[in-house]
C-alpha cells in the first residue's frame, strides 16, 4: 500500500485508498495517525467497501506549517478529499475533534456526504479556561511529545491493542518530526464553535459510538446523548471502551460501523440541494 498525496491550498494531504465499493473515509483524531484505523480498515475492506484513512494536516505524512489548524481547516480538508476522490457521496468516520470536522463538512457540503459516524466526537464548545494554562505547560518541548503518549495512553482504559508499543513508538516518532507537535498544540486548543453552529444544517443519517470509559468527557453517556439527539443520529455506548473503541475493541465497534454503512446504502439515494 502506498501513500498518496492531494495539493490543497496550504500545503498536502496523504491518504491511502483500498478496495472497491461505496466510499467510506476514515479521519483520525489528532495527535494520532491514519493507522488509528488499522484494525477498522480490512474489516470495512472485505466488506465491499472502498476505505480511504487520512492523516489530517500537520500529522502523519501530511504536510506542516498550515496556518489554520482549526475544525473548519480540517473540515475545508475533508471537502476538497471528497471531490478528488470522485467515488460519489462517502460516509465519513472521525474521531474526536475529526468527528467535529465531519460535521462541518457534512454541512457545507451535503452533496458529498452520505453517513458520518462519530466516535467519541468533540462537536461543541470552547476549551474550558483552565485548559490553555494547563496543557499549554504541559504540551510543549521537549517534554511534550512524552507527556502526550503518556496521555495518550490513557484512552485505552480497558486494553490496549496487541501492536500498542510499536504503534505508540511510531506516533512518537512523527510527533518529534519538525512542526508534528506544534500542530498538534493549535489543535488542542481549537474551538469547536464552527461544527456546533452547523449542526442544524447536517442532513446525513449517522451513528454516534461512543466508551463509557472515554476519559476525555466527564460522563460520556451524556455526551453522545446530546451530540446523537441534536444531530437526530443513532448513539451507542461501547461498554468498558475508551477514546478509541475501534482499536480497544474492533470487533464490537466494527459490528455496529459495518452495520450502520449497510443501512446506508441499502437506501434510495436522495437528491441533496
Amino acid at each position: 500500500m502506498s501513500t498518496r498525496y492531494l495539493d490543497v491550498a496550504d500545503g498536502f494531504l496523504a491518504y491511502d485508498d483500498q478496495g472497491e465499493g461505496p466510499l467510506v473515509v476514515c479521519v483520525p483524531s489528532m495527535g494520532d495517525l491514519r493507522a488509528e484505523y488499522r484494525y477498522l480498515v480490512p474489516q470495512l475492506v472485505d466488506a465491499g467497501y472502498r476505505v480511504v484513512t487520512l492523516d489530517v494536516r500537520g500529522h502523519g505524512e501530511s504536510s506542516v506549517g498550515w496556518t489554520d489548524y482549526s475544525v473548519a481547516g480540517v473540515g475545508s480538508d475533508l471537502v476538497a478529499l471528497l471531490r478528488a476522490l470522485d467515488g460519489g457521496p462517502a460516509v465519513l468516520v472521525g474521531t474526536s475533534m475529526a468527528a467535529g470536522a465531519a460535521v462541518w463538512a457534512a454541512a457545507e457540503a451535503p452533496e458529498l456526504v452520505a453517513g458520518l459516524v462519530l466516535v467519541g466526537p468533540f462537536v461543541r464548545g470552547e476549551p474550558l479556561w483552565w485548559h490553555r494554562p494547563v496543557y499549554g505547560a504541559l504540551f510543549r518541548r521537549p517534554w511534550g511529545p512524552a507527556a502526550w503518549l503518556w496521555y495518550y495512553g490513557s484512552l485505552y482504559p480497558s486494553r490496549k491493542p496487541a501492536d500498542y508499543e510499536a504503534y505508540a513508538g511510531a506516533l512518537r516518532a512523527n510527533l518529534q518530526e519538525p512542526g508534528r507537535f506544534e500542530a498538534l498544540r493549535q489543535m488542542i486548543f481549537a474551538s469547536k464553535r464552527a461544527s456546533e453552529e452547523r449542526i442544524p444544517r447536517v442532513q446525513a443519517p449517522g451513528l454516534v459510538l461512543m466508551g463509557t470509559r472515554d476519559p476525555d468527557f466527564s460522563d460520556p453517556g451524556v455526551e453522545a446523548r446530546w451530540v446523537a439527539d441534536a444531530l437526530g443520529f443513532r448513539c451507542h455506548l461501547v461498554e468498558g471502551a475508551g477514546h478509541y473503541p475501534h482499536a480497544e475493541m474492533p470487533g464490537i465497534a466494527g459490528e455496529l460501523i459495518r452495520g450502520f454503512l449497510a443501512e446506508v446504502w441499502s437506501q434510495p439515494a436522495e437528491v441533496v440541494g
